[in-house]
């Protein structure tokens, strides 16, 4: 059910939530990075990395370095000024979208973020931005504590009503997602709100107004921007799984014409390439997106691209890599992954393993319809039906028409045990 780039994660660009969020492998220097940021002062502002690659060649990264360091000259100057310090902050949210870089970002905004509220406990922005940063990490439950705080002190704002859609959609509060979705909405008509509700009606298996509502999100977002970008590859995504390829393949192009970097759109005609059984340029497409922004989803897509190709010795080789990232991702302090993990374990038929983490995540968001949908699979591979229909009867308890979940439904459901 989840889309790439969750619709949280949107909220890292002014307005996510994603999770699906950049997961890079281990660089050796993440750890000092860390200790860099732990060691300055509370107070300053951090550097940001170098990009890499593609990315550094990019128009806008030489005016985001100018941009960061005008902001920490004025900063030691005005050191109480947060307005200074949530420009700082806006500019580090984006580009760990743009980057991937999350282990380092991910502390590096919380860094700032809690310079402002230092300054300023009730700061209507920086408890937003604070809000967005927690769905990133997935921790759910907390970020809508935080944004419910914020929506007290402002709550005639659609920012952080976006958060709170996505919060409730991740912690399967959907009736109570399309109550704050359509309070945003009525509030501001824009990208971020046409993406929710296009999403909403996803969950709810209305896959045509799910495409129709993402066209408007398109329409409504600046030609070539990173947001705009971000919608119109979920566009795609939402053709590809309602079986109109040609209209996903012509959606994922039109992308890359205006944003020929934009790796999401490679890994998305990249399944089209495999579906077409063209996996040479299926596995070149996904190495170009990797080589862009290093994502977990994509090495784990290969590993699907070289199954399907019957190469179960590579296969194999690349899901293991890939959970191995999880798993050192998943020891990152306030950040959960384990419903990727569980999804890993299931294609590797570790079921033991799948189970183990599905739990966790079931733990502290029951009633999420893919959470649910992936505890019916296990249940029903480790021939425990009187479970696997239950989970799956909360699975579909929105009455999403997901081509894997009806897959499995059929399955579970025609089973003789």
């Amino acid at each position: 059910m989840k889309r790439s780039f969750n619709l949280y994660t949107l909220l890292f660009l002014i307005l996510s939530g994603f999770t699906t969020f950049f997961l890079n492998s281990c660089q050796p220097n993440e750890k000092k990075l860390q200790q860099y940021i732990s060691e300055q002062n509370p107070m300053d502002i951090p550097d940001l990395i170098e990009r890499k690659g593609a990315l550094a060649t990019a128009i806008e990264w030489t005016k985001t370095k100018e941009k960061v360091a005008e902001l920490k000259a004025k900063i030691a100057k005005k050191p109480e000024d947060t307005k200074l310090r949530l420009q700082a902050a806006t500019i580090f949210i984006t580009e760990q979208r743009i980057t991937g870089e999350h282990h380092f970002y991910y502390a590096a905004i919380e860094k700032i973020l809690n310079g402002v509220l230092t300054l300023d406990p009730n700061n209507f922005e920086a408890k937003v931005y604070k809000a967005s940063l927690r769905m990133s990490q997935h921790q759910f439950a907390d970020a809508k504590k935080i944004a419910e705080e914020a929506r007290v002190i402002n709550p005639n704002n659609a920012y952080v009503y976006g958060i709170l859609v996505d919060a409730n959609v991740e912690l399967g509060n959907y009736a109570e997602a399309v109550e704050v979705s359509d309070k945003m909405q009525a509030l501001k008509p824009s990208l971020e709100s046409y993406s929710r509700a296009s999403y909403l009606r996803e969950i709810y298996g209305d896959n045509n107004g799910a495409i129709e509502a993402m066209k408007l999100a398109v329409k409504a977002g600046l030609s070539g921007s990173e947001p705009q970008s971000w919608s119109r590859n979920i566009l795609g995504d939402l053709y590809y799984n309602t079986g109109k390829i040609d209209e996903a393949e012509a959606t994922y192009a039109e992308n890359l014409l205006l944003r020929p970097s934009y790796a999401p759109s490679m890994a998305g005609l990249a399944k089209i390439e495999a579906q077409k059984k063209n996996y040479p340029k299926a596995l070149a497409l996904l190495d170009s997106a990797n080589s862009i922004m290093q994502q977990n989803s994509f090495g784990e897509q290969k590993a699907d691209v070289y199954a399907a190709m019957g190469d179960t010795a590579k296969a194999a080789a690349q899901y293991k890599d890939v959970q191995k990232l999880l798993i050192f991702d998943a020891a990152t302090p306030g950040h959960s992954v384990s419903l990727e993990l569980t999804k890993s374990f299931i294609k590797t038929n570790q079921w033991d393993s799948a189970h183990k983490y599905a739990m966790m995540e079931f733990s502290v968001r029951p009633k999420n319809i893919d959470v649910n949908n992936e505890l019916a699979w296990i249940a029903y591979n480790t021939k425990d039906m009187a479970k696997a229909k239950e989970y799956l009867k909360a699975a579909q308890s929105t009455g999403s028409k997901n081509p894997e979940l009806l897959k499995r439904a059929t399955a579970i459901n025609n089973s003789k045990s």
